[in-house]
C-alpha cells in the first residue's frame, strides 16, 4: 500500500516541477522580448524626435525663403525707387547711378534664385503625388491618402489595409500598395522619408505590447522593414517613429473617428542641405 501511494504522489511532484519549469521558460522569454521591445522603443523614439525636430526646421526655412523673397523685392523697390531719383537729378554723378544698378541685379538675380528653388521643391513635390495617384488603383485610394503641406507630401495609410488584424505585421493586401509607394521614393532618392505610426486611444489588450506608443512604434518598423527589405529602399534615407494615441485627426469617441486615427503616414521631405546655401546668403546691402 505505502508503495502504491508513493507513486501518485512523485507523479503530482513531478507535474508540478515540469509545469514550473515551462513558466520560468516563458517567462524568460516574454521578458527577454520586452527588453528588445524597450530598446527598439528608446531608439525609434530618440530617431523619431529628431526627425520632427528637422521636420520642424525645414518648415522654418520654406518659411523663411517666402519672408526673404518679400523682403528682396521690397529692397529692389527701394533700389529702384533711388535710382529714378538719381537719373531726374544732374546733382547725381554716374558712380552713384552705376552702384545703384550694380544692387538692384544682384537682387534680382537672388530674387529669382529663392523663387527657383521654392518652384523647384514645389514642382517636385506636386510631380511626385500626381505620379503616386495615378499609380494607385481606385480601390487603393479608399484606404490611400495623399496631400502637400507647406513643401511636405503625406502618404496617409488606413491600418485595416496595411496590418493583420491587432497585429503589427504587414498584410498581404497592402504588398501591392506599398510595391507602388516604394517606386516613387526611389524615383526620387533625393528627399528623406520619415514613417509615423498613430492609434486611436483604445489600450492595446496584447501582452507583448505594453501601450500605445509600442504598436505605434512597431507598426512604423515593419512599414521601414518592408521597404527596406522587400522593395529596396536605401534604408540610410529611411525612420521609423511612433505617436502613439497623441496626433489625432478625428474624434475618438466615435468609431469612424477612430479608425481615421489608426493610420501609418510616409512622410516625404526635401532634404535640409538643399535650402541651406540660399539662406543667409542675401547680397551686400
Amino acid at each position: 500500500m505505502k508503495i502504491q501511494l508513493l507513486i501518485p504522489v512523485m507523479l503530482v511532484v513531478a507535474a508540478v516541477t515540469a509545469t514550473s519549469c515551462v513558466s520560468t521558460k516563458k517567462y524568460q522569454a516574454l521578458q527577454t522580448s520586452y527588453n528588445t521591445l524597450d530598446s527598439n522603443h528608446r531608439e525609434l523614439r530618440t530617431r523619431f524626435l529628431t526627425d520632427e525636430r528637422n521636420l520642424a526646421v525645414l518648415n522654418g526655412r520654406v518659411k523663411s525663403l517666402d519672408e526673404q523673397i518679400a523682403a528682396e523685392r521690397s529692397n529692389n523697390k527701394t533700389l529702384q525707387n533711388a535710382l529714378d531719383k538719381c537719373l531726374s537729378s544732374s546733382s547725381q554723378g554716374n558712380v552713384n547711378i552705376s552702384k545703384l544698378v550694380d544692387e538692384i541685379n544682384s537682387s534680382n538675380r537672388y530674387i529669382q534664385q529663392l523663387v527657383n528653388a521654392k518652384n523647384k521643391s514645389d514642382s517636385l513635390n506636386m510631380v511626385l503625388t500626381n505620379n503616386l495617384t495615378r499609380s494607385l488603383s481606385q480601390q487603393e485610394m479608399k484606404d490611400v491618402d495623399v496631400q502637400v503641406l507647406k513643401g511636405v507630401v503625406y502618404i496617409s495609410l488606413a491600418d485595416n489595409m496595411l496590418y493583420k488584424s491587432g497585429s503589427f505585421e504587414i498584410s498581404d493586401r497592402a504588398n501591392e500598395t506599398l510595391s507602388k509607394i516604394s517606386k516613387i521614393i526611389k524615383d526620387y532618392n533625393n528627399y528623406d522619408v520619415l514613417i509615423e505610426g498613430n492609434t486611436d486611444n483604445v489600450p492595446i489588450a496584447q501582452k507583448s505590447i505594453r501601450n500605445n506608443w509600442d504598436l505605434s512604434a512597431l507598426r512604423a518598423s515593419s512599414v521601414v522593414l518592408a521597404l527596406q527589405t522587400n522593395y529596396g529602399v536605401d534604408p540610410k534615407r529611411l525612420t521609423a517613429g511612433g505617436r502613439g494615441e497623441y496626433n489625432p485627426i478625428a474624434d475618438n469617441s466615435t468609431e469612424a473617428g477612430r479608425a481615421k486615427n489608426r493610420r501609418t503616414q510616409i512622410i516625404i521631405t526635401p532634404k535640409l542641405d538643399q535650402f541651406m546655401d540660399l539662406i543667409g546668403k542675401a547680397p551686400e546691402k
